[in-house]
């Protein structure tokens, strides 16, 4: 976390002219927007990002769209064209899953997949704020419990947990009415789950099945890997991406979309996966909080910053495999390597994203 001087610092760095070529065309940032923690927002302000987000829901389906993973690896169902804009938004994730989870494309991709939803939310629904991130080491000690959790306002609230009686959907708030496509159309759901792990005896992965998730992301926790692992970015990932770690915790602990389950109804074919994990728009406030995290590792030592490495190649088959390549087998990716899009935004490189204020992006974090 950083002080008030330390951020000042940044943003006055971020003041200084940057650049960055994107698309053949130089970009620039000189006022970079401040990301806060969702609690430090107003009400209105709170109200205009769920009305963002429902908007883009009510958009049509964008025929541009256009999958790029074989669909016997990426298991999931075909795109659905009367869907919104929104699951196609949540389309990109399902079909890209392989390529984003336990590679080198982990932190990149996903802080240009924020970005991309802030664009749009701007660009094709008005949205004037700066994207607001979930600090989930605040609530650490009783998720439960949490002030997010408690706001059933219907305009500026993120409801409760789900009713257990109709399969966990959310009752309250401003996405109570948030209907999502994939795996079959379904009303957003949530289902508080503090040992999430138990099932996946079967799993290799998984090595520590009793663990409560809200152990994995504590103050001490995020604290430890700002402070660690300076200049390797693959251990620094790992300690995010871990089976058990910060970033699988907060999907579980959630549980209903956050955390892959499949909804009531689902065919036989639709197995947990975290591939529509996105359908929650929690789930953009989660990774903009594992942004911040990489954000304040970045600025933490000057050896980390442009720090990076990993593969091209998921490896899920055993612990041991895991070990040997912690974000991805060979082909190695470059920060020139291109991050997919699947044909909804145009596609920049690793490079473009490395710097929160280089001209592509021009943000900070509070």
């Amino acid at each position: 976390m950083f002080g008030l001087p330390a951020f000042s610092s940044l943003v006055s760095a971020a003041l200084v002219l940057s650049l960055s070529v994107v698309g053949g065309k130089a970009a620039t940032c000189t006022h970079p927007s401040v990301r806060r923690e969702w609690r430090k927002l107003s009400i209105p302000e709170r109200a205009e990002w769920i009305a963002a987000i429902n908007c883009l829901a009510r958009l049509p389906h964008d025929p541009s769209l256009t999958p790029r993973v074989d669909p016997s690896i990426s298991n999931i169902p075909p795109v659905n064209t009367s869907g919104s804009y929104w699951d196609d938004i949540v389309y990109i994730h399902m079909d890209l899953n392989t390529k984003i989870h336990n590679t080198g494309l982990f932190f990149p991709f996903h802080r240009f997949y924020i970005h991309a939803v802030e664009t749009a939310m701007k660009e094709r629904c008005g949205y004037t704020g700066a994207f607001p991130y979930w600090d989930w080491s605040i609530d650490a000690h009783d998720v439960k419990n949490s002030p997010l959790f408690r706001d059933g306002n219907p305009i500026s609230g993120l409801g409760g947990w789900g009713d257990p009686s109709k399969d966990f959907q959310v009752q309250d708030g401003g996405f109570r009415h948030l209907e999502v496509a994939y795996p079959i159309p379904h009303i957003i759901r949530r289902n508080f789950t503090l040992q999430p792990f138990l099932p996946f005896a079967d799993v290799p992965m998984f090595t520590n099945l009793t663990k409560y998730a809200n152990e994995s992301f504590t103050p001490e926790v995020v604290r430890d890997m700002v402070n660690g692992n300076a200049g390797d970015f693959v251990q620094f990932q790992f300690s995010m991406e871990y089976p058990e770690g910060p970033h699988a915790s907060v999907h579980f602990i959630l549980g209903g979309d956050l955390s892959g389950e499949c909804p009531a109804g689902s065919p036989p074919n639709c197995f947990p996966q975290p591939t529509f994990s996105a359908n929650e728009p929690l789930f953009f406030f989660h990774h903009a909080m594992v942004d911040k995290v990489w954000f304040d590792w970045q600025n933490k030592h000057p050896e980390n910053f442009w720090a990076y490495k990993g593969g091209s190649v998921q490896n899920l088959t055993s612990v041991q495999a895991l070990k040997d390549w912690p974000n991805g087998m060979p082909p190695a990716l470059t920060l020139d390597s291109v991050i997919p899009a699947d044909g909804m935004f145009p596609e920049v490189t690793i490079r473009d994203v490395m710097n929160t204020t280089g001209g592509y992006l021009c943000y900070v974090y509070e």
